[in-house]
């Protein structure tokens, strides 16, 4: 390899680094954001809460900033087989984490909403599955960082224990708003708040699928496991039956 050569493989190489610690940042945010969403939630901390907001928008500036990059790396360097891989990977992994940064800022919206209404419903429950899909965000992205295909696989496994999660909160939920109408509004609320984080893990999942394709090359050939039967859900499933 000449000299030449030689420079454009390290600027590439420079390049590459540069977009996994633009994914660290963006992940380690995203976590945090969750974590501070959900604590806000239960301790009704309007501060927390509008902290969750504002750092949105870090986590919207560095997804600018990554895909601005990918479109000089893809114009100037035309990579291809897995160089490629690895650019279009940090792509899908870069949206990915803006969503679940949505998400964060969403559910802390309703958490200052929240903070004005009174009821009864299953917060702390909630503040547990924010707390299972942030630990999902946490270990994806170190997955991704560290290329750990049987890390990014237990990953998409945990997905299932989020939507089995999601259903009993969702089922928990009906049953509150079933015992007082005062509770409809704030239980509403915090069906979209469950739902939320719920997203946030299958947006985890598609991370460790894309993660797959960069290592080996080809997609997934399994179907996902799902366990989120709340769509199915209706309040006469919760009546106590004549024959009871």
């Amino acid at each position: 390899m000449d000299k030449g050569s030689s420079h454009i493989v390290t600027r590439f190489d420079d390049e590459l680094r540069r977009l996994s610690a633009q994914i660290a940042e963006m992940g380690g945010l995203v976590e945090e954001q969750l974590l501070m969403a959900v604590n806000a939630l239960s301790r009704q901390d309007l501060t927390l809460a509008e902290k969750v907001i504002a750092s949105d928008k870090r986590v919207d500036l560095l997804q600018q900033e990554l895909e601005e990059g990918v479109v000089r790396m893809l114009a100037l360097r035309q990579p291809m087989a897995k160089d490629l891989r690895e650019i279009v990977c940090a792509l899908k992994v870069a949206h990915n984490l803006e969503r679940m940064g949505d998400f964060a800022r969403n559910t802390a919206k309703r958490a200052i909403t929240l903070s004005q209404v009174e009821f009864q419903g299953p917060v702390s429950t909630i503040n547990a599955l924010g707390r299972m899909v942030s630990e999902m965000v946490r270990d994806v992205v170190e997955a991704y960082l560290e290329q750990d295909l049987e890390r990014a696989r237990l990953v998409r496994e945990r997905d299932e224990d989020v939507d089995a999660f999601h259903s009993g909160i969702f089922r928990e939920l009906l049953t509150y708003m079933m015992e007082s109408p005062r509770n409809i509004t704030g239980c509403t609320h915090l069906m979209f708040i469950a739902k939320n984080l719920e997203r946030v893990g299958d947006h985890a999942t598609n991370m460790a699928e894309a993660l797959h394709f960069l290592v080996t090359g080809k997609p997934i050939d399994t179907e996902r496991s799902k366990a989120d039967n709340s769509s199915l859900e209706t309040a006469a499933d919760l009546a106590p039956r004549k024959d009871d």
